[in-house]
């Protein structure tokens, strides 16, 4: 399994050269193995844009893209994140999935839009916004598929940060810092999540619940 999705992910690397060079030194392109969630950065070019290493984990994943009522058919466009020197970076994630159609990493674009914001006023005129209201059955479906994509993926997720960290002798403090990690990435915003973590790990969700207690009381 390793082998392969290794294979497959370092298949993108070209691709990622090829937008970084296509779009300058504002654009960082980086991929993410999520079969190693805890440290998922495998690859980044331009990384000075947001100052991602290989071997940081992700950050955005969940909270802003699996989140989004926007993320459909594995991938988000042109949502924002800031950094911490407050620059606007304008961002898309595509999900990477292996032969069996598991997700197994993502690739994201980001593109730093300070030299952009300079000549807002002068875009503004040429870029109008539409909106609407209705909603065709279609869109619907889609909505729906969207919502269980996201539900197996999470699903993934926790099993694959369970699964790299657990062992059959886990301590206390070893299942509070793996719940400490999963709340930090936006986990536990997910619907059942808290069962889901509690199935894996062996433990009830009343436990669960008061390990992020003692992870919130230990962050303030």
């Amino acid at each position: 399994m390793r082998t392969e999705a290794e294979a497959v992910l370092n298949s993108y690397i070209p691709m990622a050269k090829t937008i970084a060079k296509m779009f300058g030194p504002q654009c960082e392109v980086v991929i993410h193995d999520l079969t190693q969630p805890q440290s998922s950065v495998m690859f980044t070019i331009n990384n000075h844009v947001t100052g991602r290493e290989v071997g940081q984990s992700f950050d955005h994943l969940v909270k802003q893209v699996l989140l989004s009522e926007d993320f459909k058919e594995d991938h988000l466009a042109g949502y924002e994140i800031e950094t911490d020197d407050h620059r606007l970076i304008k961002s898309s994630t595509t999900l990477i999935r292996d032969f069996q159609g598991q997700v197994i990493g993502a690739l994201c674009i980001n593109y730093d839009m300070n030299l952009m914001l300079q000549m807002r006023k002068m875009l503004d005129g040429l870029m109008p916004v539409n909106h609407t209201d209705q909603q065709s059955s279609d869109e619907v479906k889609e909505e729906e598929d969207s919502i269980q994509n996201v539900e197996d993926i999470t699903d993934q997720l926790i099993q694959q940060i369970i699964a790299n960290s657990s062992h059959p002798f886990m301590k206390r403090r070893e299942k509070i810092e793996l719940i400490r990690f999963m709340d930090e990435k936006g986990i536990f915003l997910m619907k059942g999540a808290v069962d889901k973590v509690a199935d894996q790990l062996g433990i009830s969700r009343v436990t669960v619940y008061s390990y992020l207690d003692e992870v919130k009381k230990n962050t303030k």
